[in-house]
């Protein structure tokens, strides 16, 4: 995919991969429909998933989480450390819970339920081309949930969190961008990214949807 501001006039090319031949053949004629997208290979389960990302080098594989023989989180932390340069977004049901943040922690950069319509599948394959995280909102919901069921934030990684970051963190949370979070604090937008730079790297976080849990987790986020 050639560089490109906004994605806008530039072909993207996707596998796709769900076991479910009337699913599978949907989103193939969905995505054949939209400009700028170009459907490459569809896989009917993991191993086929992975084999056709090794042949077309995507720049975005499109994955349901339950498939035979290589599920869909495996799948995905097997094609981040082969293909770095294809990123993954998921595709979930509701019976999904307890895989999301498996494969939030895998490199999933964006996460749709399986009824998103055409303008939210292709917004979020441009955005993971991008290197920018997309999560459908009902989904941040339940990611948030899942990650509140897990064990509290060992209270070491939060002491290493200046106060600032600690407030960016929370205003992430809270859906705020870069711009907002300036507005917010009454501070140049190159000193947010700056205190979003060092509280990613500090607490180990690849991006904002691993903020938002890490936030809940932590018990700083409302």
């Amino acid at each position: 995919m050639a560089d490109s501001p906004d994605g806008a006039g530039v072909t993207l090319r996707v596998v796709l991969a769900d076991d479910q031949a009337v699913v599978r053949e949907g989103l193939v004629t969905l995505l054949g429909l939209l400009p700028g997208v170009e459907v490459v290979g569809a896989a009917a389960d993991g191993v086929q998933a992975l084999e056709l990302v090794s042949e077309h080098q995507p720049d975005v594989l499109l994955v349901d989480l339950r498939m035979p023989k290589r599920d869909g989180v495996e799948t995905t932390e097997l094609v981040r450390a082969q293909h770095p340069k294809t990123e993954v977004v998921v595709l979930t049901t509701y019976a999904d819970d307890d895989s999301l943040l498996a494969a939030l922690k895998a490199g999933a950069r964006g996460f749709l339920t399986k009824d998103a319509d055409a303008d939210a599948i292709v917004r979020a394959l441009r955005s993971a081309a991008a290197g920018q995280s997309t999560v459908d909102g009902a989904l941040q919901q339940r990611l948030v949930a899942a990650a509140t069921s897990r064990a509290p934030v060992r209270t070491k990684e939060l002491e290493g969190l200046t106060a600032r970051e600690v407030e960016v963190l929370r205003l992430i949370a809270a859906g705020l961008s870069n711009t907002e979070i300036a507005r917010t604090l009454v501070v140049s937008e190159a000193t947010v990214k700056t205190h979003v730079n060092h509280l990613f790297s500090k607490a180990g976080l690849r991006d904002r949807a691993q903020a938002v849990a890490f936030a809940y987790r932590a018990g700083i986020a409302e």
